[in-house]
């Protein structure tokens, strides 16, 4: 599909008028009506511009075959537009025909371009890429398909950058979509290997891949213990690394326009591609949604694609230890202890576990290699974070509060909201572990997401500027597009919307 923005009367049969609940909707519904031959009252009667909310009207004038009225509800916050366009285009994708008009002119929506499209474009995944009779591509997102946005003159230029980039976001966010929805089967630490070397190829960062004996050369204890289960699948340790044009790794001169460094930021993200819980084994019920667990990996596979392709002046590092947890001989067993990245001793005390084993090791590795400025780690943690916060938001934990209130402020204009859970040093002596220098469970049944959090802090080694997300409740989830739970990419546009305004 290929986005135009135009001043001009778009050329399309087929309107759409996004449509806000507010003090000026009859003005623009008498627009409308004129625009299309019809009565400005009966609009006004049959439409009130509720989210989501859709007035189909058609062919009263020549040349204009349908008309889609669409509500926007009440002052709509940035994620409500990628929220009503999501729907309506998703629902509606069959029904559209190649070439259509959308009007954000009449209603003054330009600024809410970026938004705008990344909804439209997310609209085009589709759950079922494993089934038999695969769907035809709708007519509306097929290549030679157009997308003609009507704005003001004074917006042409801005909107059209918006549109580059809603529409760049959405087709990462998909293929991070597509990868956490992927079966166990088909995902595998070596899969997300081939996803970043393959997407550092096409869109310009640096990747190497550790092999296991590599990885035990590295002195990844933490990571290789986890995967002693999988013998089929073993672990792989990814490392990607991303350098914009733009960006610098040298000191200014006095006479350098240029800033002192570009600001480094690692990401160290969960890649268990399967998680049986090991010999703490879970529950049968929902096992399945386990190939869910590698969300925090394809929250950084995705904001490390993204920074690339959107050329963000940025110092990325991204780090995923991956690996399965699984059951067999070998498989790790409560009560062992096992060495890290770190140096320092794990006892284990529940095989199930297993994320904040191998994020201790990617946090370890990222901290002595490359001293980012800011380290910021995702992962399907805990159950306690889902108790605690639902599925309306994922847990923040961070040592900064400067760091912290920015990733407040903008998972609220994302959708990707978090809350903010206490890091204080009272839950500090429930990992206290009387044969090695830490557990890696509380024995205590509550603050579940705040002590897997202090363990983590424990290997940052003194990082002063470091943020966890428990994303357990938000990377997979239920929705209107999809029959059973499914991927949501959940932290890319949060990632990459902080770092487009960090520098």
């Amino acid at each position: 599909m290929k986005i135009n923005i135009t001043t001009h009367n778009t050329a399309a049969k087929t309107i759409i008028f996004p449509l806000v609940e507010n003090e000026k909707l009859a003005e623009n519904l008498s627009k409308i009506a004129k625009h299309v031959g019809l009565s400005a009252e009966i609009l006004q009667q049959d439409f009130k511009a509720g989210a989501k909310e859709t007035l189909a009207l058609y062919g009263a004038v020549e040349g204009l075959e349908k008309v889609y009225l669409l509500g926007l509800g009440k002052a709509p916050k940035a994620i409500d537009f990628v929220k009503v366009f999501r729907s309506f285009f998703y629902n509606s994708k069959k029904k559209l025909p190649k070439n259509v008009g959308l009007k954000l002119k009449l209603a003054g929506l330009e600024a809410h371009t970026e938004q705008i499209v990344n909804g439209i474009c997310l609209a085009e995944y589709e759950v079922g890429a494993y089934k038999t009779d695969a769907k035809k591509v709708a007519e509306f997102f097929t290549e030679d398909a157009v997308l003609e946005i009507q704005v003001a003159e004074n917006h042409l230029g801005s909107a059209g950058k918006s549109a580059e980039i809603g529409q760049a976001t959405a087709e990462t966010q998909a293929r991070i979509m597509a990868l956490v929805d992927a079966p166990a089967n088909y995902k595998y630490p070596q899969k997300l290997a081939e996803f970043a070397i393959e997407s550092g190829k096409q869109y310009g960062f640096d990747v190497k891949v550790y092999d296991e004996k590599q990885c035990l050369e590295l002195g990844l204890h933490a990571l290789l213990a986890v995967g002693r289960g999988s013998t089929e699948n073993p672990a792989r340790f990814i490392v990607m690394e991303y350098l914009s044009p733009s960006a610098t790794l040298g000191e200014r001169s006095s006479d350098s326009p240029l800033p002192e460094r570009s600001r480094r930021v690692g990401l160290v993200g969960k890649g268990v591609t399967f998680d049986t819980g090991g010999i703490s084994i879970k529950g049968s019920a929902s096992m399945s949604y386990m190939k869910s667990d590698m969300g925090g990996a394809g929250a950084v596979l995705g904001a490390m694609e993204l920074a690339a392709k959107l050329q963000l002046p940025v110092h990325l590092i991204g780090v995923i230890p991956s690996t399965e947890n699984c059951v067999d001989g070998n498989a790790l067993k409560p009560s062992e202890v096992i060495s890290s990245y770190s140096g320092k001793t794990i006892e284990v005390i529940d095989t199930d576990a297993e994320g904040r084993l191998i994020l201790a090791d990617g946090l370890s590795y990222i901290k002595k290699n490359f001293e980012p400025d800011v380290i910021i780690d995702l992962a399907t943690l805990t159950g306690n974070c889902i108790a605690a916060l639902g599925y309306a938001a994922a847990g923040l934990l961070s040592n900064n509060d400067e760091l912290a209130n920015e990733l407040l402020e903008i998972g609220q204009d994302t959708g990707e909201k978090l809350w903010r859970l206490p890091l204080w040093d009272d839950y500090k002596d429930m990992m206290n572990s009387d044969v090695a220098d830490i557990k890696n469970l509380s024995s205590a049944p509550v603050a579940g997401a705040i002590t897997a959090a202090k363990f983590l802090e424990f290997f940052i080694d003194g990082h002063t500027n470091w943020a966890h997300l428990d994303i357990a409740g938000l990377a997979f989830g239920d929705s209107e597009f999809a029959k059973m739970k499914s991927a949501t990419a959940y932290g890319v546009n949060l990632l990459t919307t902080w770092m487009r305004g960090i520098n």
